[in-house]
Formats: structure tokens, C-alpha cells, sequence
């Protein structure tokens, strides 16, 4: 892939991870990344330049950055967020002012007046052509109850749909059509099947809104709680950067001195009239041997595991967050799993809870393991240099 497209999604992630709040269940990371793979899919479809491609993808990591900042006119300030890292990155102005066109495209009602700003328009709701649409929809009403503080019956939230479909949203681009149009047809009959499965049971919003209050597990979370949990994940990341940075420091010296005395002092040990060396070099050779095999034991990744089945992930009693747990489901299974934990707020507290235990159970070890290391390398240290100097003292008298 691109560099510049690689620097720019661990850019965009970054971004997301430390300033976007829990509360965007729909506008978050992995939406961009799949407006990104969408972008990429009608690219090809409509065989456009390398050069406008580039373009529309930068445009798709940056559209929704916005809302890091803000969420009425988020293109708007998305577009300027792209501006200033491209400026950064010495981009002339025609190319920037391009990208944010097709930025900016993404507001509601705007018509796209070229195959790019199609491509991005179109990229922007892919979902309203899956089969998973009806889930990723209800990630959006959370949102919207979360963010806007405003709440839908199902009833009207159906409704809402509805109407999105029929009077406010269209494929623009030929590849769209193809591919996702069918799926968004099935996906209005089986909107239009819930509405009418609502107006059959009659008082449409009580009875529906109480089901909801029954179910709704969904609590405005404390953007304390959502800050104390960013800044303290943080924090021990960065602990164990500085971590593995040490150990790396005291793995090079080391090495270095092994090196040395192996080129130069070691073979001068041969000569009788050297021996008075031999102790020295041993006690020199062994401190450094050890701190190496400590300080590589305290980079040595050590990846937790917990052990769980079926159950537990409907019980939800697992933490889906750690690569380590996850890696041996199936995508399917994952994605599921993960749209439970994202409309659960206790849920993913919980999950947050483990993943900051484990790191922090990993820290332990890492500082216990550099500690003894720096001890060993200090006493080594220590100990060659004395005993070289006796042995001088010894051999001169």
C-alpha cells in the first residue's frame, strides 16, 4: 500500500483513539475504514486514474474526523483537519482543495458534480446496501440518543428510514448501483415490513416504547470515565515504550562490550603472562551475558490469554478488545460480538477494566525483569572493575 495512505490511517486511528468519545457508536473508526474499503471497491469498479484514487482514499480516512471536535458541520471541519496535515506534508493547494471537495460531498443533501465526488458519496453509505444494515442502523439511533440526546420509538425510527430511502438518498455511480442497489431495495421492504408489523399491533408508540425502556441497555456514559480510561491506557502504553527502550539500551551496550572483549581482551588470555586477565574477563563476560538474557526476557512479548467458550461471549464475560482473545474467531463471530459490546456501556467498561489489568500485569513484569537487569549490569560492572584493578595491583607487585 501507499506510504503516505499508511501514515495517514495511523494518523486518522490515532486521531480517533485519543479524541473521539465512546459515544460515537456509529462514527467512528471502523465505519471510516469501511468507507475506505468501499472507496476502494468503486475505484476499481469505475476504473479511475491511480492519482484520483489516492485522492478519494485520503478524503475517506479524513471525512468523518471532524467529529473529533465537533458534530453540526463535522465535514466542514474534517475538511480542515486534512488541510492542515497535508500542508504539513508540503501538498500544493490544488491537490488539498481537491480532497476537501470530496470531503466536504459527505454533507446530507449535497450532489456530487464529478465521478470522484460520486465515488465518496456513494462509498459514504454503502450500508444501505448490506445484509447488515439493519444492525449498523441501530449503531447510528444509539448514537444519535447518545450524542443528540434524542431518542426513536422503533416505530419512528423505521419511519425515518423509510423516508431516507425513498425521498433523500440515491446510488450516483454505475459501480454503486450494481453492486449495492438490490440490497438497498431488500433493505426498504424489510424497513417497510417493520412498520407495518408495528401499525398491526396498534398504539404504535407506548407499546413500543416500553419495549425499548425494557431493553435499552444503553446509559449515557460519564465523559469523565471515558477520559480517566483514555489518558490511563496511555500512560502505561507509554510506560512500556519507555520500558522496552531501556531494555533495548542495555541490550546494545552489553553487546557491545561483549564484542570488544571477544576481539581484543580474549584472545590475549592465551599468553601466560596474561592470566592474571582471566578473572576479570570471566566476571566481565558473565555480568554482561546475564543482563543481556534479562533485559531480552523483559522484551520478550508475553501475550495473556483467557480462556472462554461460546457461552461466555453471549454472557459476555470476555474481553473482545485484546487481540489475544479475539484472533482465533471467526470474522463473523468477531463482528457480532463486537455490535453487542458496542451497545452495552457496561460492557465495554468492563472490557476496558480487563484490557488495563492485563497491561498492567504485563508492566510488572517488564519493570521487574528491567529492575533485576540494571542491578545485575550495575554489580557487573561494579565487580569487573574492581577485579581488574586487583589483578593490575597483583600482577605489577
Amino acid at each position: 500500500m501507499n506510504q503516505l495512505l499508511l501514515n495517514i490511517e495511523n494518523y486518522v486511528f490515532n486521531l480517533f483513539k485519543d479524541n473521539l468519545s465512546l459515544d460515537f457508536t456509529y462514527h467512528n473508526f471502523m465505519h471510516t475504514v469501511k468507507v475506505v474499503e468501499a472507496i476502494k471497491t468503486l475505484s476499481t469498479e469505475e476504473q479511475i486514474s491511480t492519482d484520483l484514487r489516492e485522492k478519494l482514499l485520503i478524503a475517506g480516512w479524513f471525512h468523518d474526523t471532524g467529529y473529533t471536535k465537533i458534530v453540526q458541520g463535522h465535514e466542514s471541519e474534517s475538511a480542515n483537519i486534512a488541510k492542515e496535515y497535508l500542508t504539513e506534508h508540503n501538498f500544493d493547494e490544488n491537490y488539498i482543495k481537491e480532497v476537501q471537495d470530496y470531503i466536504l460531498i459527505t454533507t446530507l443533501n449535497s450532489v456530487p458534480k464529478n465521478i470522484g465526488e460520486a465515488i465518496v458519496k456513494d462509498a459514504d453509505n454503502y450500508h444501505l446496501g448490506q445484509t447488515e444494515y439493519p444492525k449498523i442502523s441501530e449503531l447510528l439511533r444509539d448514537e444519535i440518543a447518545k450524542i443528540c440526546h434524542k431518542e426513536f420509538s422503533d416505530y419512528e425510527w423505521h419511519v425515518e428510514n423509510r423516508n431516507f430511502f425513498l425521498k433523500v438518498h440515491h446510488f450516483y455511480t454505475d459501480a454503486a448501483k450494481k453492486l449495492w442497489q438490490k440490497g438497498k431495495e431488500e433493505n426498504l421492504i424489510f424497513t417497510q415490513n417493520k412498520i407495518k408489523e408495528i401499525e398491526l399491533i396498534g398504539d404504535i408508540p407506548n407499546k413500543y416504547e416500553i419495549k425499548k425502556k425494557k431493553n435499552d441497555k444503553i446509559q449515557q456514559p460519564d465523559r469523565g470515565v471515558d477520559t480517566l480510561f483514555r489518558v490511563t491506557l496511555n500512560n502505561h502504553t507509554r510506560l512500556s515504550d519507555i520500558a522496552d527502550s531501556k531494555a533495548n539500551i542495555l541490550l546494545s551496550v552489553n553487546a557491545i562490550v561483549i564484542s570488544i572483549a571477544l576481539s581484543t581482551l580474549v584472545p590475549k588470555l592465551g599468553s601466560p603472562k596474561n592470566e592474571y586477565l582471566l578473572l576479570p574477563s570471566i566476571v566481565m563476560l558473565l555480568s554482561s551475558v546475564v543482563s543481556i538474557i534479562f533485559a531480552i526476557l523483559a522484551t520478550k512479548p508475553n501475550v495473556t490469554y483467557e480462556s472462554f467458550n461460546e457461552e461466555d461471549i453471549k454472557n459476555k464475560k470476555v474481553n473482545l478488545l485484546f487481540f489475544g482473545n479475539f484472533y482465533q474467531m471467526s470474522l463473523d463471530a468477531y463482528e457480532d460480538a463486537m455490535q453487542e459490546l458496542m451497545k452495552d456501556r457496561d460492557y465495554v467498561y468492563t472490557s476496558l477494566t480487563r484490557d488495563l489489568y492485563y497491561l498492567g500485569k504485563v508492566l510488572e513484569r517488564k519493570y521487574r525483569l528491567l529492575s533485576i537487569t540494571y542491578t545485575i549490569f550495575m554489580i557487573g560492572t561494579i565487580l569487573s572493575v574492581l577485579t581488574f584493578a586487583y589483578a593490575m595491583i597483583t600482577n605489577v607487585a
